[in-house]
């Protein structure tokens, strides 16, 4: 069987409104659940670790290239979509301008980037890690936003949130399998991988037959 990339997102983080955003630190509850699913032995056969340039996706790299015996490699092109021109923004208004940034695509909402400029590099930055994957498994660590729109990309998805990871503070993957540069599955919860074997595509479709409907 050929390799898969997996994409994952960081889970829960410490708020801290007067520190920029990509500056924030995983919270405790986050550390905890990646200590516990990095020695998932499904992740045994990853390769490369590929981490956005953010505090909290390096820390949860970090983690789980301590278990699995790897360095990571940091790569500021995934990093999630550009929000610099509002800077923290209260959870409610935060839900109005992420529901905009997914229906419009094409346009800044409030000084943000385009979700489909965000889309366009985030693809960009992961192709690559597809096309030099050698034997094994990849673990490219990031975050919703971005990886939402390249769930989308490679789902051959139109941009849309019904594609996001779940309201689960975060902490979630899918799969990319590495011979046909096709997603296998949505955003999974990150403790399913203490569970998971390698599947195919039909056994994730099966897998996930339920996901949307649980993620309205």
């Amino acid at each position: 069987m050929s390799g898969v990339l997996r994409y994952l997102s960081h889970p829960q983080v410490a708020i801290e409104s007067d520190i920029p955003v990509p500056q924030w630190k995983l919270s405790e509850i986050g550390k905890h659940r990646v200590m516990r699913i990095a020695g998932a032995p499904v992740l045994r056969a990853t390769t490369r670790i590929v981490s956005s340039g953010e505090t909290k996706a390096i820390e949860t790299a970090r983690i789980m290239a301590l278990e699995i015996g790897l360095d990571v490699e940091i790569d500021h092109a995934m990093g999630e979509n550009d929000r610099s021109a509002t800077g923290f923004l209260p959870p409610a208004e935060f839900q109005e301008i992420a529901n905009r940034f997914f229906s419009e695509p094409h346009i800044s909402v409030r000084g943000w980037e385009r979700a489909i400029d965000a889309q366009i590099r985030i693809v960009q930055a992961t192709i690559p890690y597809l096309k030099a994957a050698g034997q094994g498994d990849i673990l490219l660590v990031g975050h919703g936003g971005v990886g939402t729109l390249l769930y989308c990309h490679f789902a051959d998805a139109p941009i849309s949130r019904s594609f996001d990871q779940p309201n689960n503070g975060g902490g979630n993957y899918f799969t990319i399998a590495i011979d046909s540069f096709r997603a296998m599955h949505p955003w999974r919860r990150m403790e399913e991988l203490l569970e998971s074997k390698p599947c195919n595509l039909e056994e994730s479709r099966e897998h996930d037959a339920r996901w949307y409907g649980d993620n309205q």
